[in-house]
């Protein structure tokens, strides 16, 4: 079980959302994607690109204000034996089976229901219960909604002021917190590192293909808005990509 300390930050951590609508919009291409290495997020060659939008209710929710710490991370999974701490660079060189696993664990200890259970496939069929209370990853739209809080334009405010990319980390990653939160006190939604999802990206096209959002700390500026979309292998890892925790409200 997690001690007081982590439950306070647990507690402290999670940001309610109120629902509303959002419009997911993708480009589709009408040929079929072949990658020559299915762990890792190329792109294929493009045919002719069909817009897309969905409208999405959105259902009021809770997220982390940042996304989850390589403190957090190693405490909750006993990778070593170190005092928590409530800052430090967010965990990276997870792949999405590595943040849902974590997810569950979280839960179990925090004394909650696990969202994730896999099925008779293994890695490759997992479902999620949406009407329990522990924690998960966040939706495609959920994580939009909350990134954009209300803001019409590409990012929430201007890029030295809310992200670290390529044009001001230095290479490096950094602490979460370290730069100004969105309008509903959220912190690295774009920069620092991109963040897994729960939705595939486009299973006809892509089979197991997973959602990551935000850009990161070696993402150029382009790569750092709040409708950027890219796709990984659920098993893909890599030293800019994480996650960020989401729960579901009754």
């Amino acid at each position: 079980m997690i001690n007081n300390t982590i439950r306070d930050y647990l507690n402290n951590l999670m940001i309610p959302i109120s629902g509303g609508v959002e419009y997911i919009r993708d480009y589709k291409d009408d040929k079929k994607w072949i990658s020559t290495n299915s762990k890792m997020s190329v792109p294929g060659q493009k045919g002719n690109l069909t817009e897309t939008v969905k409208e999405i209710m959105v259902k009021p929710f809770l997220i982390a204000k940042y996304p989850v710490t390589k403190k957090l991370y190693e405490v909750v999974l006993d990778k070593e034996s170190v005092e928590f701490e409530t800052k430090s660079i967010p965990i990276v060189n997870v792949s999405w089976f590595d943040a849902i696993s974590f997810c569950n664990i979280l839960s179990k200890q925090s004394g909650l229901n696990e969202c994730y259970t896999f099925g008779l496939n293994g890695d490759s069929d997992v479902i999620c219960n949406w009407e329990v209370d522990g924690y998960r990853l966040p939706t495609d739209s959920e994580w939009q909604y909350a990134c954009k809080a209300e803001s019409t334009g590409y990012r929430y405010g201007e890029i030295e002021n809310i992200a670290w990319y390529s044009g001001n980390s230095e290479g490096e990653i950094h602490e979460v917190g370290e730069k100004d939160p969105n309008k509903w006190g959220l912190y690295d939604m774009l920069g620092n590192t991109w963040e897994w999802c729960w939705d595939l990206y486009d299973e006809k096209s892509y089979g197991p293909y997973r959602i990551f959002r935000g850009g990161s700390w070696a993402e150029q500026a382009r790569g750092c808005g709040a409708t950027c979309r890219r796709r990984g292998h659920p098993s893909f890892g890599i030293d800019d990509l994480g996650f960020r925790l989401a729960k579901s409200m009754k």
